[in-house]
């Protein structure tokens, strides 16, 4: 890049060859070529994504965008750096070749108007440039400098940076060429430009240009709104392709899903259809598998269910001719007793208790098998609840030990045969358990505005020791012992269980709680009109006046206290 003697008679000057890296090496360019640091962090998002379809929608675009944003962005800065480098360096070679074609042919001291005729020359044709021409009057400006402006109202001397200017005029002593030409992008009115500048070496005038690059901007800007079109394409064809391969994995899933619903519901007999040998067809066939085998352990647990509830229910009907005759016997020997063997009679007393408790046994057994059996069938009639509950109480000769709180005008429909059952158990659970003091009995009436009806409330409350914590969530079991050590009750274990079964056969519940002040709480809830589709009459009912189940003992006799 080292500029010839520009003098008269020696032919044509050689300017400086355009310095790639001189607007970097001493002067401010009007692009920052410094790499800037990322202004933000990503934000994560807290939404939580619970739909499938969207998941996979979302990926797909996001990797669709992200893919065509880079490819897009790469493609841009390649094809900009390659157009703007074009458009430069044709501009700068021009003008090169003008100014030392125009710069030979001066004389040693031109004049002003030969500067204004070479840079007449110099922008006529097809330049796309303006051009500035200085020339320093005589050695060291004596004479004043001569400015030449080819077109003054785009492009004049005050327009040059500065900085380009003292580039252009500093001289490097430690290279062959003692001038270099220098160039920087800027900004006019928001438009981008070419500004260039070089000296003829000793004491050669000093050229300016400016070119336009607005043409390589707007085709820069074409080519951005084409890949973002491109790239919005993209992202839109990706989510359909999403939405189609969504739907092509989710339509099986869909069905595993309603079939595991269908399964869950007790509807054993659902299979799904196996189509193709993919990893979903494997699923397929893997839950037909697992519903194949599951059916088969139902239907196998449903007979062995039935077999023993057909077993206990004829033992219990076979046990029951006996034990009738046995009961006979037993209480005409309960007569003699006291005329019997002083050593005999303890014997006869245990075999007459022993009795009636089994035969209490075979009962509850007949009374839980219609339950499990679903043949248990209620007489419903209107039932004054505070008469009931006298009537039970005298019957069984508590009248001492039970405080009775009752409104005689609370009335419900219900089987009062079955209602003595829950009452008999409840009270004698809390007699025998009570330590031998008085059970409070309440009745009260509550509206459940959850299930909108009215409902009769029964609280039996004894003043004993209450019921240990780990105790009170089996309370209604069938033959659930507190006490492992002491299996052995008066009672048959299935009283509560029994008064439980006839509460939600009409429609209500039993719970049990501990009250603050001590002892047990039994609640009795019961709706005053039960559901509809128990209006029936129970051909089963051939049981005494207990109604099977009333031995007023807790499941199992035992329960710490």
């Amino acid at each position: 890049m080292c500029p010839a003697a520009a003098r008269q008679g020696r032919g044509r000057a050689v300017l400086p060859e355009a310095d790639p890296h001189g607007a970097r090496r001493g002067l401010p360019a009007g692009r920052s070529f410094v790499t800037r640091r990322a202004r933000g962090r990503l934000i994560r998002s807290a939404l939580r994504l619970t739909s499938l379809r969207l998941r996979l929608v979302t990926v797909f675009a996001l990797v669709a965008l992200v893919a065509a944003v880079s490819v897009s962005g790469i493609a841009y800065w390649l094809n900009r750096d390659a157009v703007l480098t074009r458009a430069q360096n044709s501009a700068l070679k021009d003008f090169s070749q003008a100014l030392g074609d125009g710069a030979g042919g001066l004389p040693e001291d031109p004049a002003c108007e030969m500067l204004r005729d070479m840079g007449t020359i110099m922008t006529s044709g097809n330049q796309t440039y303006q051009v500035v021409l200085v020339d320093r009057g005589g050695e060291d400006g004596e004479d004043g400098d001569c400015v030449i402006e080819t077109a003054p109202k785009s492009f004049r001397l005050d327009m040059v940076p500065a900085s380009l200017v003292d580039a252009v005029h500093e001289r490097r002593d430690d290279t062959d060429a003692p001038y270099h030409l220098y160039w920087q992008r800027v900004e006019i009115d928001g438009d981008p430009y070419l500004i260039g500048g070089a000296q003829v070496i000793d004491g050669g005038p000093t050229g300016y240009l400016l070119a336009s690059l607005i043409p390589e901007r707007d085709d820069l800007n074409s080519l951005a709104w084409s890949l973002g079109i491109a790239t919005a394409l993209a992202v839109i064809g990706s989510a359909l392709l999403a939405q189609a391969a969504a739907t092509t994995v989710l339509r099986p899933v869909a069905r595993l899903s309603n079939a595991a619903q269908r399964l869950g519901e007790g509807k054993l007999h659902t299979r799904l259809e196996e189509r193709g040998a993919d990893e979903l067809a494997e699923l397929s066939r893997t839950f037909n598998a697992a519903a194949e085998s599951l059916e088969r352990r139902v239907e196998d647990l449903r007979a062995r269910e039935a077999a023993s509830r057909r077993f206990v229910a004829d033992m219990s009907h076979e046990l029951r001719t006996p034990m009738t005759a046995i009961t006979a016997v037993t209480d005409v020997l309960e007569e003699e007793v006291d005329s019997l063997d002083p050593m005999i009679a303890p014997a006869v007393q245990l075999v007459v208790s022993e009795t009636r408790r089994l035969n209490s046994l075979v009962e509850n057994l007949m009374e839980v098998t219609r339950f499990d059996a679903g043949t248990a069938k209620m007489v419903l009639d209107d039932v004054n609840i505070a008469d009931q509950l006298t009537h039970c109480i005298d019957a069984r000769a508590w009248l001492d030990a039970v405080e009775l709180d009752a409104d005689r005008t609370i009335t419900a429909r219900l089987d009062p045969r079955r209602l003595d059952v829950i009452l008999a158990n409840l009270i004698g659970n809390a007699l025998k358990h009570g330590g031998g003091r008085s059970v409070r009995v309440s009745v009260r009436e509550e509206s459940d505005e959850a299930l909108g009806r009215d409902d009769v409330v029964v609280e039996v409350a004894d003043q004993g020791p209450g019921i240990p914590e780990e105790v009170l969530p089996h309370v209604f079991d069938r033959f659930y012992k507190a006490s492992a050590s002491r299996p052995r009750s008066e009672g048959s274990g299935l009283g509560l269980s029994i008064a439980l079964e006839n509460a939600h056969l009409h429609g209500g519940e039993i719970s049990a709680a501990n009250a603050p002040g001590g002892g047990a709480v039994f609640t009795l809830r019961l709706p005053r009109r039960p559901p509809e589709n128990d209006e029936d009459t129970d051909t089963d009912s051939g049981d005494d006046g207990d109604g099977g189940g009333a031995e007023g003992g807790r499941p199992g006799e035992e329960r710490s206290r």
